[in-house]
């Protein structure tokens, strides 16, 4: 039996990735606007975002130091 890799379209694989960014950054603490704003921008580390909430950073200053 063989099997067949389901290849997903570019812009669909970006959206599946920007759902996950924005579900990763709403669990760490940003609220929908601010997860909203960083899950869009592929050039923001998502791991040094959920990292400055979790060092005790608050989400505005985040939001400054990361946008």
């Amino acid at each position: 039996m063989s099997t067949t890799k389901l290849e997903l379209p570019d812009e669909l694989e970006e959206e599946r990735i920007i759902r996950w960014r924005l579900s990763e950054l709403t669990r760490a603490g940003y609220d929908w606007p601010a997860s909203m704003s960083i899950a869009a921008r592929p050039d923001i580390d998502l791991h040094a975002a959920v990292a400055l909430l979790r060092r005790g950073c608050p989400t505005q200053t985040a939001l400054r130091i990361l946008l």
